[in-house]
């Protein structure tokens, strides 16, 4: 339906907005002054675009998203590689989108750009192409991701971090302002530095997220042997498994090693 009108179908429009009559809109949307929908756009129930927002072809909005001035949202990939191929930006529920922030669509090696439900991406964040960002992560100012990134879930980078493409970071990580990520980053630490190196375990932000002191505990232990041990990766590893309390949370820390293309942080 043409949604260009004032309020169709409780949808709200404002005047200067221009909406493709393709797009497709849930009820309870709004959508700000000079904002620009295109064709193949999905916009979900109770969305709040905000003013000059350009949604463009393939991108796809979740319910309760949040929009903010200036984002632009689904054009295609800076990749040289890229051909103009049907891809797609899919962003999940009650994710915040602030201001001037830049999403772009996936290529044909992945074919779409995940961001997960209960996102923060904070003002002049950039999520490039592929990428796969889970649920409950935070991009403060100018995070800029590269291609390939995936951030599991709960993970938080500081502004103005720059993470290498086909770089991963481990859930419930949180990463500080201003530092590059150029390796892997394993799951539950705090991480800093040039060279990026592990600043100790995320303990505020799992004791908030309900973690338990012993899940903790075997965290620590298990980090102690990677990292303040003179072991090397493998061997820390073969030790942890020999000797650690193998915990869902240590399980999921070996696995994310054992998975590692780049490597991780020293």
């Amino acid at each position: 339906m043409n949604l260009t009108s004032t309020e169709t179908d409780a949808v709200r429009v404002h005047p200067t907005a221009l909406v493709d009559a393709k797009a497709e809109i849930d009820t309870g949307v709004t959508i700000g002054p000079y904002s620009v929908i295109e064709a193949n756009v999905r916009i979900g129930k109770n969305c709040w675009i905000g003013p000059h927002v350009h949604l463009a072809a393939g991108t796809r909005l979740a319910a309760d998203c949040r929009v903010f001035t200036g984002a632009a949202l689904g054009n295609p990939p800076q990749d040289l590689k890229f051909g103009g191929e049907e891809t797609t930006l899919e962003i999940g529920a009650r994710t915040t989108i602030r201001e001037f922030a830049t999403l772009n669509r996936g290529t044909k090696e992945h074919w779409k750009t995940v961001i997960g439900s209960d996102c923060l991406l904070m003002a002049y964040s950039h999520v490039a192409h592929d990428c796969i960002v889970g649920d409950h992560c935070i991009l403060a100012n100018s995070v800029n991701l590269a291609g390939h990134v995936i951030l599991e879930d709960w993970a938080s980078l500081g502004g103005m971090v720059p993470v290498h493409q086909f770089v991963r970071v481990g859930q419930h990580c949180f990463i500080g302002g201003g530092y590059r990520v150029a390796k892997d980053v394993p799951p539950y630490i705090l991480a800093m530095g040039e060279p990026m190196t592990f600043g100790g375990l995320n303990a505020v932000g799992l004791s908030r997220r309900g973690f338990s002191e012993e899940a903790m505990m075997a965290l620590k232990r298990a980090y102690k042997l990677l990292y303040k041990s003179k072991l090397n990766v493998s061997q820390a590893v073969q030790r942890i498994r020999a000797e650690g309390e193998l915990t869902p949370e240590v399980q999921n820390v070996l696995a994310f090693i054992e998975k590692s293309e780049r490597g991780i942080i020293v």
